[in-house]
C-alpha cells in the first residue's frame, strides 16, 4: 500500500500549491511554536491557558476593558474571552463591574492578584521576545518590523473584504 502511494506521488504533476511554501500556513507554523514556546512561561508557573494569558497580559496593560474591548485587541472569539474571563474570576485573578450604561456589558479589570501574576510574569515575555527577534539581524530589523506592520494590515483588510463579501 504504501510503495502504491509512493508510486502515484512520483506521476502526479507538480501540485499547484505546496504547504510549506504557502505564507499563511507558514505564518501560521510559526505562530504556533511561538506560542508553545512561551507559554512554558506561564503555563508551568501559573497554570495560565493561552486564552487566560492573553486577557491577563491585555488588562495588565490597558488596566479596564470589556470582554468585547479585549477580544478585538487580541484578536480572540468573544467565547474564549469569555470562558477565559470565567476563569480568570473563579481563581481571583480579574474583577467583573457591570456597566451601568449598558447591563449586557461589564467592565474587567486585574485584581490585586492578577496585577501581581501580571508583573511577575511580563520580565520573562520580554526577554522570550528578546531570544526570539535576536535571530534577526540588528540591520534588518526595521524591515522586518515594518513587513509585519504590513501583513498585519492587509491581513486585517482581507478579513474585512471577506466578511463584507459574507453579507452581500
Amino acid at each position: 500500500m504504501i510503495e502504491e502511494t509512493a508510486e502515484r506521488t512520483t506521476e502526479m504533476p507538480d501540485p499547484a500549491l505546496r504547504l510549506e511554501d504557502f505564507l499563511p500556513y507558514r505564518l501560521n507554523v510559526l505562530a504556533s511554536l511561538v506560542s508553545q514556546a512561551l507559554s512554558r512561561i506561564y503555563v508551568e508557573r501559573y497554570g495560565l491557558g493561552v486564552p487566560e494569558w492573553r486577557v491577563l497580559v491585555t488588562l495588565g496593560e490597558f488596566g479596564v476593558m470589556t470582554g468585547k474591548a479585549v477580544g478585538a485587541h487580541s484578536q480572540m472569539h468573544k467565547t474564549k474571552v469569555s470562558r477565559a474571563v470565567a476563569e480568570l474570576e473563579k481563581r481571583k485573578l480579574v474583577a467583573r463591574r457591570a456597566n451601568r450604561a449598558d447591563l449586557r456589558e461589564s467592565f474587567l479589570s486585574l485584581t490585586v492578584a492578577g496585577r501581581t501574576i501580571y508583573e511577575e510574569l511580563a520580565p520573562g515575555a520580554l526577554e522570550f521576545a528578546r531570544r526570539l527577534a535576536e535571530v534577526v539581524d540588528p540591520a534588518d530589523r526595521a524591515a522586518f518590523e515594518r513587513a509585519m506592520q504590513r501583513l498585519t494590515e492587509r491581513s486585517r483588510a482581507l478579513a474585512e473584504e471577506t466578511a463584507h463579501k459574507k453579507r452581500e
